[in-house]
């Protein structure tokens, strides 16, 4: 059976998450009420993080199978080299979220670049990257699209600071999904960096990043800091200014799960070292980034393709209060 697409293509008909499919249960609501007392903190503090144990009841309420929870630990597996880093695997992949037409659904592939000007400052600045895409499985994941769903109800609304060329007319929104595994190898002396640019933004509007797996980690291993936005671009975190540093987040477990406003707070990761210095130490982690489409003379070149995927489509309806 297939099912039609908005732009005349048509896609196979998987499990993909239908939030109204829960409408009329009570436990949706419940779900719904939890996150909207996470998006009131939201617009308070700029931030929130939540614990993967109290994410769980959160994505099954909006419709997550019970299934895709541990297939998703494993989903990493099927990432591929990473263009500029030696030790980073990843996978790539644009997505519409529309409040117009309540829907989140797949974008054609495009290259990634971000620029020293969205206070991005690394060897890869300006570099037009092009990631292997996102896999079927990762995509038709419940969980990964239930985390779609709920950031957009985290953020839609949410007063924003502006950043330059892009469009706020929009109802629409690109998130750009990475699913990422970043490793620790002393034996051939690759070391892992989360976050070798240092301190730095993404150049969206709302970011999302989510654990799915880590293996050989030590306790102060990827630790993540929110700065001011004071704070010098590019700065190792050995060197930042400890009065700027607004929070401390750590994830550890299987979806623990960190939203913040980009453009609000500069960010920055600590190193990944291994707790065993014979075996290699890992961490998957999903990162979602979020803004309004780019508009012509955006710093990156190009602007936003919203041509739908012609050979993964996705298309969900998009639930909102």
């Amino acid at each position: 059976m297939k099912v039609a697409m908005p732009n005349g293509h048509s896609m196979p008909k998987t499990h993909n998450l239908d939030v109204f499919e829960h409408r009329y249960d009570a436990n949706f609501y419940e779900t719904m009420a939890t996150i909207m007392a996470l998006r009131q903190k939201y617009l308070q503090e700029r931030f929130i993080f939540v614990e993967g144990e109290d994410m769980v009841p959160i994505l099954r309420g909006l419709g997550a199978r019970d299934a895709d929870f541990e297939l998703l630990k494993s989903t990493t597996d099927q990432t591929g080299a990473d263009p500029t880093l030696d030790y980073r695997t990843a996978s790539f992949g644009r997505y519409c979220i529309d409040f117009e037409t309540r829907n989140i659904r797949r974008l054609e592939q495009q290259p990634y670049t971000l620029t020293v000007q969205e206070d991005y400052k690394r060897h890869d600045s300006a570099i037009q990257r092009t990631f292997p895409e996102t896999s079927d499985n990762m995509q038709e994941n419940t969980v990964v699209q239930a985390l779609m769903m709920f950031k957009a109800l985290v953020f839609q609304n949410v007063p924003i600071t502006p950043r330059d060329r892009l469009d706020y007319s929009s109802q629409s929104w690109v998130c750009m999904m990475f699913n990422g595994r970043v490793f620790t190898d002393v034996s051939k002396g690759i070391f892992g960096e989360p976050a070798l640019e240092g301190v730095h933004s993404d150049g969206s509007d709302h970011t999302m990043s989510v654990l799915l797996n880590c293996e050989n980690m030590t306790p102060d291993s990827a630790v993540t800091f929110l700065h001011d936005n004071r704070e010098t671009t590019g700065v190792p975190v050995s060197e930042v200014e400890p009065a700027l540093i607004k929070a401390r987040v750590q994830h550890r477990h299987f979806l623990d799960t960190l939203i913040f406003v980009d453009h609000d707070y500069k960010h920055s990761v600590t190193s990944l070292h291994p707790l065993c210095p014979s075996s290699i130490a890992r961490r998957d982690v999903l990162v979602a980034f979020t803004r309004r489409p780019k508009v012509e003379g955006h710093i990156s070149g190009y602007s936003d393709s919203m041509a739908h995927h012609t050979e993964s489509p996705m298309q969900i309806p998009l639930w909102l209060p």
